[in-house]
């Protein structure tokens, strides 16, 4: 059974769009750049750790959280402001949500630093 015509390009072009939607991102939210910089440094240390394959699954998955969190406040942001150019209590509210969202995963994803690599510089 073959699938319909043009589907797996469809599928291949859709990588496309999200990769220029991070690289948009990153242009755009010093946030973005700071949370990349975090990452860099984060996958320095576990080489330079030498951290176990279930530690870099736990970081991989805190970096994952946080940047989603932060691609999706940048879309809320966008979006809000498309809808509502003046401002708006509520979208303000959706804001602020979103900016709190980033927020809990970059506290997460710092405690789950902390419970990985507290270990390798602070071990008793």
């Amino acid at each position: 059974m073959r699938p319909p015509d043009g589907l797996w390009r469809r599928r291949v072009a859709s990588f496309g769009h999200a990769g220029r939607g991070v690289w948009s991102a990153l242009r755009s939210e010093v946030h973005l750049r700071f949370h990349a910089l975090a990452t860099v440094v984060v996958i320095g240390l576990g080489l330079y750790c030498h951290i176990t394959r279930l530690e870099w699954a736990l970081v991989a998955i805190a970096v994952a959280c946080v940047w989603s969190a932060e691609l999706m406040n940048t879309a809320i942001e966008a979006l809000t402001d498309l809808a509502s150019p003046a401002w708006h209590p509520l979208a303000g509210k959706a804001k602020d949500v979103a900016a709190g969202a980033v927020l809990l995963a970059a506290l997460g994803a710092l405690v789950v630093g902390a419970l990985v690599f507290g270990p390798y510089f602070f071990n008793a």
